[in-house]
């Protein structure tokens, strides 16, 4: 997907780092624009339509990124400060948003232990529920799912799930939030409109900058009311945008051309699991049966090798790898997660040649360790 001194580099850290497509740059460069803090840019406002349309909600707001969008979810269903949501632990929201809920929103978190397949005790979430009847306690106003839920390995939650989260919320009429950064990932997978994953939640985000492939924004949705607290408490966050609709245009051909195609990424992914699997390796292991989407973990099970070593020997390549892969020599980018954990993420750029090329490094790197 790029080069480095005429090497093959592909970037794999995460779907974020992928370039605007050609018909992106051109509906940028011929957008319509207005002043979105009046509700003026016609092509922001088109966008929001589309994106509250696909999702069945009234109402969607446009935002610089998924964690803005999340905080201001949070800020309106929470609106009184010292109130808690729950979420799971390793959750977007919990672990790589700054603490924004405590910080801005002055709402405390209770994170529930995540399950391998992203879900989290429903059980355990009940007992978690507070209702402000003890004056000692936070009032429980929030419930939050990622989904797909990336640092579980992009899991996508199951719908069986998620009913039954619905039904235990409405009991303690908690609203429920879904931060859906790869909610059409999710979809795709599912074989089921993003609008059916959504339809129980009362407000819900997903990312137009990441599968997608534009270059900037979220979009947040929920019924009118909400979208329009969320409109306000946005420019109060910094995110009123004035001719914003040179990026939501390539929001659109997003929503147009980006979702169906997500199904290619999910098989880049899978091919690359499929042979460090059939390698055998007893040190580079991954779940090759419960890959979901297009984000793949490699455990690495050795005390001597860590994940920031394994990321920079891929990064680099060795006159001894020149000759024996030749034109299959390659840069390779990946993102060490924990210590003894990394990730890859496919994403519309990354071809079947990158593939390859990827998989010849990637034994290359393995084998290489495992004589060591």
């Amino acid at each position: 997907m790029g080069s480095r001194n005429n090497m093959r580099v592909v970037d794999l850290r995460s779907d974020t780092v992928s370039k605007p497509t050609e018909k992106m740059r051109k509906a940028m460069f011929e957008a319509e624009l207005g002043d979105d803090v009046y509700g003026e840019d016609p092509t922001v406002n088109e966008l929001e339509r589309k994106a509250a349309s696909m999702l069945g909600k009234e109402s969607a707001v446009f935002v610089p990124s998924g964690t803005m969008a999340n905080l201001l979810a949070i800020m309106v269903h929470c609106d009184q400060r010292g109130s808690e949501m729950i979420c799971g632990e390793k959750s977007h929201t919990f672990l790589f948003e700054q603490a924004g809920p405590a910080q801005i929103a002055g709402v405390q978190i209770w994170p529930l232990r995540n399950n391998s397949d992203g879900t989290f005790d429903l059980d355990e979430m009940e007992e978690r529920v507070r209702d402000h009847s003890d004056d000692h306690e936070p009032k429980t106003s929030l419930i939050c799912v990622e989904n797909t839920q990336n640092w579980c390995g992009g899991k996508v939650l199951p719908l069986e799930w998620l009913d039954d989260l619905v039904t235990r919320a409405r009991k303690y009429s908690i609203p429920l939030h879904l931060d859906g950064a790869r909610l059409f990932n999710a979809a795709v997978y599912l074989k089921v409109p993003a609008s059916r994953i959504v339809r129980d939640f009362a407000s819900a985000t997903f990312c137009i900058s990441k599968g997608l492939g534009a270059p900037i924004g979220a979009i947040l949705v929920g019924d009118k009311e909400f979208v329009r607290k969320s409109r306000r408490l946005r420019k109060a966050l910094g995110g009123g945008m004035r001719q914003v609709g040179v990026v939501a245009a390539a929001g659109i051909v997003a929503l147009d051309d980006m979702v169906d195609r997500l199904v290619e990424d999910h098989r880049r992914a899978n091919t690359i699991a499929k042979a460090i699997v059939e390698s055998g390796s007893k040190i580079f292991q991954v779940d090759y049966e419960n890959l979901h989407t297009n984000i793949l973990m490699i455990n690495i099970n050795s005390k001597n090798i860590t994940s920031k070593d394994f990321c920079e020997r891929l990064d680099k390549v060795t006159e001894d790898e020149v000759a024996k892969l030749g034109k299959d020599a390659a840069i390779v980018k990946i993102c060490p997660v924990t210590k003894n954990t990394v990730r890859l993420v496919t994403y519309y750029e990354i071809t079947d040649a990158d593939v390859e090329a990827t998989i010849c490094k990637l034994l290359f790197v393995m084998k290489e360790y495992e004589s060591a």
